[in-house]
C-alpha cells in the first residue's frame, strides 16, 4: 500500500478529480484514492478495466513525483539526481553487466557517483532509461559465432544445390523421464495449484531424425543411444527415403563420430554426414520438435504408470505431423535462431 494520504491530500485529489476533463487523468487519481482505501491492485484494475501493472505505475508515480505525474501524459519525472552524462554512462554499464537486484545497482551508484537512491526511485530511473526486469536468455557459453555463421551459409548452399530427391535430415536424441514437468499456468489468485508427480527415475532413450522439407519424423527407442542405435536410425531413414542423396546433420555427440557409424556411412555413396559446430543446439531443428513434444506430453501432465507415459509418447510421434500440422509447419522452419542477437 502507498503511504497513507493525509486529509488534505485526499481533499485535493478529489477536487482535481472533479474538475478533470480527461478520463485517463481521472482514472489515475481514482487509482490512488482507491489504493489509499485499501483496495488491492487487482481489485482496482477490475474496477477501472485496466491491468495491475498500470495501477502500480500510477501509484508509484504519485508517491515519487506527486499529482503532477498523474495529470501529464508521457510523464518523465522531476529532475534526476544524476546528470544526463551520468545516466548515459550508467545505462551503458548496466547493459554490459548483469545485476540481479536493484539494491546492487544502488550500491554501484553510491560508490561511483556518491548519489543515494531509494529502491523505488532507482526502479523509476531504470524504467525511464529503458530497462525492464526480466529473465535473461541462457545460451551455450562456448558457442562460436563465426563457426555458426559458416555452417548457416554452407547449409543454405547445400539446400539450393541439392536435387529434388535429395533430403536433409536433422539427427538428435532426447531422454524424457516418467515425471510431470511443472510449467506456468493460470491459477486463482491467492491459491496454490498442486500437481502430482512420480518418484521413479524411469525414462526413454529416443533417437530421432527430422526432414522438415517433407515433414517426416523417424524415431526409435533404444536401451541407450550409441553407435549401434545411430546406425539403426540411419537404416530407418534409408527405408523411408529409397531414392536420392541423404544428408545427415548431427551434433558432436561421441557416438555420431564413432568408427562404426563412419564405416557404415562410407560404404554408402548416397549418405553424407555433416557435423554442427560445437555447442550449437540452436542450429539443430529437431530440438524444436523435442521442445514441442515436452510441451504437449510432459508439461503439467501426470501419468500414473510408466506404460501410459510410453504409449502417450509413441502416439505423439506417430501422429505429430498430422495432428499438429499447423503448429509444426510454423515451428519447424529453416529460420535458424540467432543466439548472439
Amino acid at each position: 500500500m502507498i503511504k497513507q494520504l493525509t486529509k488534505q491530500h485526499r481533499k485535493k485529489l478529489r477536487k482535481i478529480h472533479k474538475s478533470c476533463k480527461d478520463k485517463r487523468h481521472a482514472d489515475r487519481i481514482k487509482a490512488v484514492l482507491l489504493r489509499d482505501k485499501g483496495y488491492s491492485f487487482g481489485e482496482i484494475a477490475n474496477i477501472l478495466l485496466l491491468d495491475d501493472s498500470t495501477i502500480r505505475n500510477y501509484t508509484n508515480d504519485y508517491e515519487t513525483y506527486g499529482v503532477e505525474a498523474l495529470l501529464h501524459d508521457n510523464w518523465k519525472g522531476g529532475k534526476g539526481k544524476l546528470i544526463k552524462e551520468q545516466e548515459i554512462e550508467l545505462k551503458d554499464h548496466i547493459d554490459e553487466n548483469f545485476y540481479l537486484t536493484t539494491k546492487e545497482i544502488i550500491h554501484y551508484v553510491i560508490n561511483k557517483y556518491g548519489v543515494q537512491y531509494k529502491e523505488r526511485g532507482m526502479n523509476n530511473l531504470l524504467h525511464r532509461i529503458g530497462f525492464v526486469y526480466k529473465k535473461p536468455k541462457q545460451v551455450p557459453g562456448k558457442a562460436d559465432q563465426e563457426k555458426q555463421k559458416v555452417f548457416i551459409k554452407e547449409y543454405r548452399i547445400l539446400k539450393e544445390a541439392k536435387e529434388k530427391e535429395d533430403k536433409i535430415w536433422f539427427l538428435d536424441g532426447v531422454h524424457p523421464r516418467h515425471n510431470m514437468i511443472p510449467s506456468h499456468g493460470w491459477i486463482l489468485k491467492g491459491k496454490e495449484k498442486k500437481l502430482k508427480s512420480n518418484t521413479g527415475r524411469k525414462g526413454l532413450n529416443i533417437n530421432g531424425a527430422l526432414n522438415i522439407e517433407d515433414m517426416m519424423v523417424t524415431v526409435r527407442e533404444d536401451h541407450r543411444i550409441n553407435a549401434e542405435s545411430t546406425i539403426n536410425l540411419i537404416k530407418q531413414i534409408e527405408k523411408k527415403q529409397p531414392k536420392g542423396n541423404i544428408y545427415l546433420i548431427a551434433d558432436n555427440a561421441r557416438y555420431n563420430y564413432a568408427k562404426l557409424v563412419r564405416e557404415y556411412i562410407d560404404k554408402r555413396k548416397r549418405i553424407e554426414i555433416i557435423y554442427l559446430p560445437p555447442y550449437s543446439p540452436n542450429l539443430n531443428i529437431i530440438e524444436r520438435l523435442w521442445k514441442f513434444y515436452k510441451k504437449e506430453i510432459l508439461y503439467g501432465q501426470y501419468y500414473v504408470t510408466f506404460e501410459e507415459f510410453v504409449q502417450k509418447t509413441r502416439d505423439f510421434f506417430a501422429t505429430a505431423t498430422t495432428k499438429y500440422n499447423k503448429e509444426l509447419n510454423t515451428l519447424l522452419t529453416y529460420n535458424f535462431q540467432n543466439i548472439f542477437a
